[in-house]
């Protein structure tokens, strides 16, 4: 097992990122989250087998046809057995 936080910025709000990077990640088996945070990034983390979470990194570098990435920071992480994968809040 993989887990990896991606930081994306760019134009990746209002966007329809967070929908379709769930919608991959189902595709990919994938579980994990995403979320926008307050200073206009998405976060997200993404944790299974080791070539599907690479998958997901590297769509993350592209997002949906609507987004801009400008920058991608990939942070690697302890697996913690998530199951699915969910949109969460923006916190505050």
């Amino acid at each position: 097992m993989a887990r990896k936080r991606v930081v994306i910025s760019g134009d990746v709000q209002g966007v329809f990122f967070r929908d379709t990077c769930r919608r991959e990640a189902a595709v990919q088996g994938v579980a994990g989250w995403v979320r926008n945070l307050p200073d206009g990034t998405v976060e997200a983390v993404f944790e299974g087998e080791p070539g599907r979470v690479e998958k997901m990194v590297d769509w993350a570098h592209e997002g949906p046809p609507t987004a801009i990435v400008d920058e991608v920071s990939v942070h690697d992480e302890q697996p913690q057995g998530l199951v699915g994968f969910e949109i969460r809040p923006t916190p505050f």
